[in-house]
């Protein structure tokens, strides 16, 4: 029979000791389907090697919606970085050899059709074992059900039309039977949401981890599945899937040519959307789930830091979260953490904070300004001396520091502006056990010569910029740069997602007049800004934009690109939309850092061109798998 692909083992070392979760451990021997599942202990790990394909969402290196964008840059020649996602940002994507290959699990790619077959094995002999209980098997049915719908659900999401593989083909098949079809997209899309029906209906699967955190937390639970249902719909109701004209070439040759695109834009989509995303709320809403608010109380926290904290910690705090719906234990952030900090204490530490990963200057224009609009449309934001140097207040203290010279961008931002990013005389709040500032916060110094200025050929930002938002307020850098890193699981979804999937579903299907605004205004109060309603009306120039479904639209989406900054969301959202032909063809931009004087410091300096092509909405199909089955249809532009 054939032999399955088993995994090493994985083991968390968190700062409190060594704690063995129950999806941290996949099996590290060889077995084959005939001894798979003739003892518990076995199947659970064919459990464990299901769960194993799940995508490394936390790791900038091993996950495409972070380096393959538009959100994070690196020096060139990069260093200490696996360039493969990255080189797709560069334009560099192709059909040979491509990169991220995720249909046959290549160049960082993981094997994710493998997974799928895997679940496919697990879901057709479960039921076989002997030494399990019928609640046991049920459960952990559901679990690789759910799992082989996200596999499917990820790969549409890359590739558009897949094969949909609902039963592996039986040993000895033809070979006219072993070479596939690409299925249309709507039968893909459908495929995972009756797959998702099914696993609720599943009454031996947890609404949430309850109790069993320490064991148990990122199993599979309702929870997960309805809001993961509602993200599916969302997505086959956006224009990238829904009445996309330029994928109407595309054909299946099994059906003598009928397109493998729906063309033709069908509303009801959102209103399906709509509905899923309301019951998910619902449901999570039952189960306890809400926006997140930083509950520390041994620290005396000024409103403007504990703000700070409210959206840093929704993110990364994994004790107390009432906002992740979704945790991936699979994909723990740590390394990130360490990628993302400035050095701001003196010392030299070979395992200290390395500040590579760098959002480019579009993304600190991409915040509100202090009365929550962009800051184009703010009347009272002098937006086009943005880059303009100007000396910090007192006032402004928890932001820059006093005294010191940053440019205008940096001032009059709104709250997640400065929870998000780091910046040159800015202030972080915590993670260094000791600073050289007398108010007792952190400065970050980043000009040349400077503690966090580029010091050799790494370790430094080549924008100017560092992602505050994804380091946890518990990782601490000594005086020597020394750091430990408390690792937290990667938030694959979150409350504040479904509320935004929420509006943008209801304001697509029914407009303004919908209830659209209620949900968006919920994350902003979170944020610490005004409703839109509010902010629009008092202060943008186009002040009466969220009247229409297309102004409505447009915050809706620039809501999103905020809140889920640095979250390896942006990259798909754009693609969903078909806004990256737009988005992702401007240029990439940082300060000089090479500059001590401040107004030589903060002028733009041109990175790299971006460029975006049509076909680029949808990954390749390799060549060699195209030689192999000649059934399968390249994409478009490939």
């Amino acid at each position: 029979m054939k032999s399955f692909k088993l995994y090493g083992v994985l083991l968390l070392l968190l700062t409190t000791g060594a704690c063995k979760k129950y999806l941290d451990v996949v099996p590290d021997n060889v077995a084959t389907i005939d001894n798979a599942f003739t003892l518990r202990s076995s199947a659970e790990r064919y459990l464990f090697t299901c769960y194993s394909y799940m995508p490394r969402s936390g790791s900038f290196n091993d996950n495409p919606a972070m380096n393959a964008g538009d959100e994070l840059w690196y020096m060139f020649p990069s260093k200490d970085i696996n360039t493969n996602f990255w080189n797709i940002a560069r334009g560099e994507q192709n059909a040979s050899s491509p990169l991220g290959n995720f249909w046959e699990g290549t160049n960082s790619g993981r094997p994710l059709f493998t997974g799928i077959r895997d679940c496919n094995i697990f879901l057709e002999n479960i039921h076989h074992v002997p030494d399990m209980d019928r609640f046991e098997k049920d459960r952990w049915s559901a679990e690789v059900k759910f799992l082989k719908a996200y596999y499917h659900f990820y790969l549409l999401r890359m590739y558009g039309p897949i094969p949909v593989t609902k039963v592996n083909l039986l040993v000895g098949s033809k070979p006219e039977a072993v070479k596939v079809y690409r299925d249309h997209v709507d039968s893909g899309f459908n495929y995972v949401v009756q797959l998702l029906d099914e696993v609720m209906e599943n009454e031996q699967l947890p609404d949430r981890i309850v109790g069993t955190e320490a064991t148990e937390l990122g199993r599979i639970t309702k929870s997960i599945v309805t809001a993961f249902k509602a993200k599916v719909l969302v997505t086959a109701a956006s224009p990238l899937f829904n009445g996309n004209t330029e994928y109407a070439g595309m054909s299946d040759p099994k059906s003598g040519g009928k397109p493998l695109f729906n063309t033709t834009l069908d509303p009801q989509k959102w209103a399906r959307a709509a509905e899923a995303c309301k019951q998910a709320i619902e449901f999570c809403h039952t189960n306890g789930y809400s926006l997140y608010k930083y509950t520390g109380a041994a620290y005396n926290l000024v409103p403007e830091t504990r703000r700070q904290l409210d959206i840093r910690g929704a993110v990364t705090d994994k004790e107390f979260n009432s906002e992740v719906i979704w945790h991936n234990t699979l994909s723990r952030a740590g390394d990130i953490q360490r990628w993302c900090m400035p050095l701001i204490n003196a010392g030299t530490a070979s395992s200290g904070p390395k500040g590579i990963i760098a959002p480019p200057i579009k993304m600190a224009e991409l915040f509100y300004s202090k009365n929550g609009v962009p800051i184009d449309q703010d009347i009272t934001y002098d937006y086009s001396n943005r880059y303009a140097l100007r000396k910090a207040v007192n006032a402004e203290r928890f932001y820059v520091k006093p005294g010191e010279e940053t440019v205008q961008l940096h001032y009059d931002r709104e709250p997640r502006f400065y929870a998000n990013l780091g910046f040159d005389r800015g202030i972080w709040y915590g993670n260094w056990i000791n600073n050289y500032d007398t108010t007792g916060l952190a400065v970050i110094r980043a000009r040349k010569g400077e503690t966090a200025a580029r010091q050799g050929i790494s370790n430094f930002s080549i924008t100017g910029y560092w992602i505050k938002k994804l380091v946890g307020i518990t990782t601490a850098c000594a005086a020597d740069g020394a750091m430990t890193t408390v690792q937290y699981p990667w938030p694959e979804m979150r409350l504040a997602d479904l509320y935004l999937l929420y509006a943008e579903a209801l304001n697509e299907a029914g407009g303004p007049s919908s209830g659209a605004l209620e949900w968006i205004n919920l994350v902003r109060a979170r944020a610490g800004l005004k409703t839109v309603e509010e902010s629009w009306s008092n202060y943008a120039r186009e002040n009466a934009k969220f009247s229409s479904k297309a102004g409505l639209r447009d915050i809706i989406q620039q809501e999103r690109l905020i809140e889920l900054a640095f979250e390896g969301q942006r990259f798909w959202d754009l693609r969903r939309w078909k806004l990256a032909h737009e988005v992702l063809n401007r240029p990439i931009k940082g300060w000089d850092i090479e500059q001590l004087d401040p107004a030589a410091y903060y002028k733009e300096v041109l990175l790299f061109n971006q460029t975006f092509r049509m076909r680029e909405y949808f990954w390749p199909i390799s060549i060699n798998e195209l030689l192999t089955n000649r059934n399968l249809v390249q994409n478009t532009g490939w």
